[in-house]
């Protein structure tokens, strides 16, 4: 019922919508290109900073593991620069990916994370329980889910519309 007065919205404290520095969790499979894709392009909107990092599970071949990562990162954040995005990686050691990027969230001070809902594929997903999941679980900033196809294989993406990110 109208009572002739005009009421007025309560003034909610919120987080920043517009992100400055935009996490993206990378495995380097088909998904995570295309969500390298939509990182850009919201970097490029907001003037944001881009900060890539890839977790390599503790075990065998660790450190081939974080070199290869970290040669494809150069190729990335040099694409990212190239565009007039600032960028910066890491890669990080641990068997509790999703806790790990958490503590990057924390680390670096992110805004927004940005995650494919499809990466490597196989059984670890079935068994593990994915990510994604667990990142929209457990994060307390904004996340984009950017779902894509289940890829048939985890071949290198064609070069057709998108750039070449590792």
């Amino acid at each position: 019922m109208w009572n002739g007065k005009e009421s007025v919205m309560p003034e909610v404290h919120a987080f920043n919508t517009i992100p400055a520095k935009i996490l993206l969790p990378i495995d380097f499979s088909p998904s995570s290109h295309e969500a390298l894709e939509q990182a850009t392009a919201l970097a490029q909107h907001f003037h944001a900073e881009v900060y890539l990092v890839h977790v390599v599970p503790e075990g065998a071949k660790v450190d081939e593991a974080k070199k290869e990562a970290e040669e494809r990162f150069a190729v990335s954040v040099a694409g990212l620069s190239a565009k007039g995005i600032k960028a910066s990686s890491s890669v990080e050691v641990d068997n509790d990916i999703a806790g790990s990027i958490l503590d990057v969230i924390e680390r670096e001070h992110i805004d927004l994370i940005v995650v494919s809902t499809h990466g490597t594929t196989g059984w670890h997903p079935l068994v593990f329980g994915s990510i994604a999941e667990k990142l929209v679980k457990l994060v307390h900033i904004p996340l984009l889910l950017i779902r894509t196809e289940k890829p048939e294989s985890s071949a290198k993406v064609s070069s057709g519309r998108l750039m070449e990110w590792w």
